[in-house]
């Protein structure tokens, strides 16, 4: 496996964070690894132009330097959907640039994680979603929950769905963001219960995370 591609439950949920993690533990088996987030909108303008804080993270993160163009083909300013900052710039998101970047990417490391934008069903362009891309890449899919109140649902529905686009769910991570969750571990069970798929690992709510923080969390299974 040459890459894999990380969606979340909904915006926020921790997919950056665990991106981090996932390239920090393979760096750590003496993999070279890179960092890539095909869409991103909310990007502040830089002297190269528009660039995105979590694909600055994942750039910086990578085994070697990269150009930026390659880890975020697409980068729009507006904090909002992609698929409406595109319509905005007068862009449609197109697949072809994103497996052409992907593609020069994989062809200089060992491994590519591919972090998604939103939630999985999230909308880039009349003819394209976020949940379409793995099938372009051939990507496995992990899935980072967002434990709060109601990630039970919005887990199953999604996990339900990537198997119903025909894709294939690796595992999942529960990532702690709200630290006065209640019955955290009784959540945790049900999610481990009825999700079928391994849980990769289990990040409690860290006030300052780091990705070496992650690296004994997380099992990175192949």
């Amino acid at each position: 496996m040459s890459g894999v591609f990380i969606t979340g439950t909904d915006t926020d949920c921790g997919k950056t964070l665990v991106s981090l993690g996932l390239m920090a533990a393979w760096q750590a088996r003496g993999e070279r690894v890179l960092g890539m987030k095909p869409v991103a909108s909310g990007c502040d303008l830089s002297p190269s132009g528009l660039c995105n804080a979590d694909a600055l993270r994942l750039l910086a993160k990578g085994s070697h330097a990269a150009p930026y163009e390659l880890i975020n083909p697409y980068a729009f300013a507006p904090p909002i959907a992609p698929h409406i900052a595109a319509r905005q710039a007068g862009i449609e998101i197109a697949a072809g640039p994103i497996a052409r970047a992907y593609r020069a990417l994989a062809a200089e490391c060992d491994r590519v994680v591919v972090e998604g934008v939103g939630g999985w069903r999230v909308p880039l362009s009349p003819r394209l979603s976020v949940s379409d891309l793995p099938g372009i890449l051939d990507l496995p899919v992990i899935l980072v929950v967002g434990l709060k109140l109601g990630c039970i649902n919005h887990a199953l529905l999604t996990a339900e769905s990537i198997r119903a686009r025909g894709c294939t769910l690796a595992g999942w991570v529960g990532n702690g963001v709200d630290p006065r969750m209640q019955a955290g571990e009784e959540n945790l069970a049900t999610l481990g219960e009825l999700i079928e798929a391994p849980c990769l690992g289990v990040i409690p709510w860290l006030e300052h995370p780091t990705p070496e923080r992650l690296t004994g969390l997380l099992n990175p299974f192949v």
